[in-house]
């Protein structure tokens, strides 16, 4: 029962955090660092003349590493902190959870994308969708870098809140840390370009799999918040739960389309398409209908839908552990 109350207690403190404070840089961060570790396994693992068996098994090799290492030292940062004081732990615990959160800055960031387009500034909006997305930028018109920014909150929805908060509830800040290792390894490796088709296929099929339920939570929580942001002419809760039926296996990722299909519909958009990565055009599917123009105002209302989400994760991991903490109770 403590366990359990442990870990309702960091995950409220860490959800206000991040909510608060959103990412300051300049201090340590898991995330970073589990992303050095995997650039300079990179480097020292892979080579160019190496066979496409030869990097899946390198790459599998890869994801085994950065798990036991980012996992191995989280459980042994959390044993020490709670064998000292509980309050410790707890302190130590919710800096982890709030860390592994992305619901501020993941607004933060994007709205900085649209108060360029906003000022009429494309090069600088260019520049700030850059940073948030991975395809190349050099070619998006204003139209184009709206559409990133939409899609990049739709996705980043499921990856960088709902699915660390699945995780935390079933294995605390731990199941949280090694959720965030999957998601940072297949954002670094995942590509199906020549260098990373065979040496990132381990890291991206254990993101689809870590991700099938939480994206899907995430959808379904999505169309809901579309019911409850205001104002009302802004989303249609109806034409989202459509377009997700339709539309939400449009995408080479099972997981993607998941949100991105209730955003479009919640707005009225027409979003994905190709897009080009690397120098090479990717051919993709759209999601949504092209009903009307995207529009720099569509980013807040990306991010209106993300904090409903957010809230409703939030409360739903609240109650059931508060659940199970009743259960347990009954039990013993």
């Amino acid at each position: 029962m403590t366990v359990i109350a442990n870990r309702s207690l960091c995950l409220l403190i860490g959800f206000a955090l991040d909510l608060l404070l959103g990412d300051p840089h300049g201090i340590p961060h898991p995330v970073r660092g589990i992303g050095a570790l995997v650039s300079a396994l990179e480097r020292g693992m892979l080579r160019e003349g190496d066979s496409g068996a030869v990097k899946r098994r390198k790459g599998a090799a890869l994801v085994v590493i950065v798990l036991a290492a980012s996992g191995g030292l989280t459980f042994i940062l959390l044993a020490l902190a709670y064998r000292v004081h509980r309050g410790l732990g707890l302190l130590a615990e919710s800096v982890l959870c709030y860390q592994l959160l992305a619901v501020k800055s993941l607004r933060t960031e994007s709205m900085k994308v649209y108060r360029a387009l906003r000022d009429g500034d494309t090069e600088r909006a260019r520049q700030a969708v850059s940073m948030i997305v991975g395809r190349d930028t050099e070619r998006l018109d204003e139209a184009g870098i709206a559409r990133a920014a939409v899609e990049t909150v739709a996705e980043n929805t499921s990856d960088g809140v709902v699915a660390p908060l699945f995780y935390m509830v079933l294995g605390g800040a731990l199941g949280g840390v090694l959720c965030k290792a999957v998601n940072t390894m297949d954002s670094m490796l995942g590509y199906k370009s020549e260098r990373y088709r065979d040496f990132g296929r381990c890291a991206a099929k254990l993101d689809d799999a870590v991700n099938f339920l939480p994206s899907r939570v995430a959808a379904v929580l999505m169309i809901v918040a579309s019911a409850l942001c205001k104002p009302k002419t802004c989303y249609s809760a109806g034409n989202a739960l459509r377009v997700f039926r339709r539309d939400r296996y449009r995408h080479a990722s099972p997981n993607s389309a998941q949100t991105e299909s209730v955003c479009a519909g919640a707005l009225g958009l027409r979003l994905a398409g190709d897009a080009w990565y690397f120098g090479q055009k990717v051919e993709k599917p759209y999601i949504g209908d092209d009903t009307r123009p995207i529009e720099p105002e569509d980013i807040p209302r990306a991010n209106r839908l993300l904090y409903g989400t957010a809230l409703l994760m939030w409360a739903l991991c609240e109650g059931a552990l508060a659940a199970a903490y009743g259960a347990a109770r009954l039990w013993l």
